[in-house]
């Protein structure tokens, strides 16, 4: 069998398998009557729910506050390089002790040649392209409000932050943290979970992307307790280089990719790469206050109809697959989120998920959705001074909860969660 029948019969059988899965579950919604948010269910007869109700919203915001010491966490710092280890110290105290390293070197891009097209800079940079489409994001509408990265450190008034986020990037060696729960019966799959850590903008990076990172991490939390078994394993992984163009995530899978399913030493039932059977990226969880006004302010309460944006990429390889995992998020979050619904869109754009959209279903979570309502102002903290633990209120941390009891409960049923005896 050549190469191209091998990845048509693995194409296939990612797709079945992810269709069974999503059967699967909402057979058992209408087992428990459709039950929503709001239905008693006993904890002894769903797991899941049990699983889900060791989430809290203070534990959570918690970890984003924690993040925030090391202010914007940009790539190429010593505060980048704490970060990392604070991320790894706080696993292990989970229970999540066997943690790795993915190492790589960056070196930035060369300027762009004067006289490039600005549709072909914005492309290289991920940004718009000649028509004023997000590259990969799906046509704009509604009020538009500009965006962009701040540089000015005096824009930041918090002369202390400014000081914390002062020391400069350098090229060179990079690193980014990850840990693994073991299946029981199917350690040779898995199931990718990351949020990207670094940040920039001379904030404190609270929602781009600590809110993300604290939500990987709260649900590594709760698998990785010793009275939780899994039949298949998840990794928890944070991204390092996610604001340069994705270079930690697309050095994992160049690394990684051809290691899946490979068992290390033979005949160990260990396997380093498991067959990856999905990949859930979330990047921006707090802030979803709607539409910037007419005259470009914007709202300061979370709007009632916030929701939780499930995004993969039409146009990518496994765009069927992807799209069958993200109904069974979508279903999750309708059974055991308790405030915010879930909405799946189809353009998945400029996250960790991308470099892994055409090898394996990949899917993003997110507070908006990232090419037509992010990427268009509808969250002006982002990239900003302003992007501060401080900034979000309760309804805003509410959000991400929301976001991480939806992956907490989607994972479990994917990879057949339990609690021991």
């Amino acid at each position: 069998m050549n190469l191209r029948s091998n990845r048509f019969v693995a194409f296939i059988a990612t797709t079945c398998a992810l269709l069974v899965a999503a059967l699967a579950i909402l057979a058992s919604a209408q087992r428990a009557g459709g039950a929503g948010p709001q239905a008693q269910i006993d904890p002894a007869a769903d797991p899941v729910k049990g699983l889900v109700e060791r989430l809290d919203v203070e534990r959570y915001k918690a970890t984003i506050k924690g993040l925030t010491q090391f202010g914007d966490r940009r790539q190429g710092t010593d505060r980048n390089r704490a970060a990392i280890d604070w991320i790894e110290a706080r696993l292990k105290t989970y229970g999540c002790t066997n943690t790795e390293r993915i190492k790589y070197e960056y070196r930035p891009p060369p300027p762009v040649a004067p006289g490039r097209g600005a549709g072909q800079a914005a492309a290289a940079a991920g940004g718009r392209g000649d028509a004023g489409t997000a590259v990969g994001g799906g046509r704009p509408r509604g009020i538009r409000t500009p965006t962009g990265v701040n540089t000015d450190p005096n824009r930041q008034p918090d002369l202390k932050l400014r000081q914390l986020n002062s020391q400069p990037t350098t090229p060179g060696p990079r690193e980014e943290v990850y840990c693994t729960k073991i299946g029981a019966t199917r350690p040779d799959e898995m199931y990718i979970v990351g949020g990207h850590m670094d940040g920039h903008g001379w904030g404190e990076a609270a929602n781009d992307d600590g809110s993300g990172t604290a939500l990987v991490m709260e649900v590594a939390r709760v698998l990785s307790s010793p009275d939780v078994q899994t039949e298949r394993s998840i990794r928890f992984i944070l991204w390092n280089n996610e604001e340069t163009g994705l270079n930690g995530s697309r050095a994992y899978v160049a690394q990684r990719q051809d290691l899946q399913g490979k068992e290390d030493p033979p005949g160990s039932r260990r396997y380093p790469e498991p067959k990856w059977l999905g990949m859930i990226q979330h990047d921006m969880m707090l802030f979803d206050h709607g539409m910037p006004r007419a005259d470009g302010t914007m709202s300061k309460e979370q709007r009632p109809e916030a929701d939780v944006n499930i995004e993969f990429q039409a146009s990518s390889t496994f765009s069927a697959q992807s799209q069958a995992l993200a109904w069974v998020f979508e279903k999750a979050n309708e059974q055991y989120a308790t405030d915010y619904p879930a909405r799946v869109s189809s353009h998945m754009t400029n996250t960790d998920s991308g470099p892994f959209q055409d090898v394996v279903a990949a899917i993003s979570l997110r507070e908006n959705e990232r090419g037509t309502e992010i990427g268009n102002g509808w969250d002006p903290q982002w990239h900003q001074p302003t992007d501060l633990y401080v900034t979000y209120a309760d309804k805003d941390f509410r959000l991400g909860l929301n976001a991480a009891q939806t992956t907490l409960a989607a994972l479990a049923q994917l990879t057949g969660a339990k609690l021991k005896n």
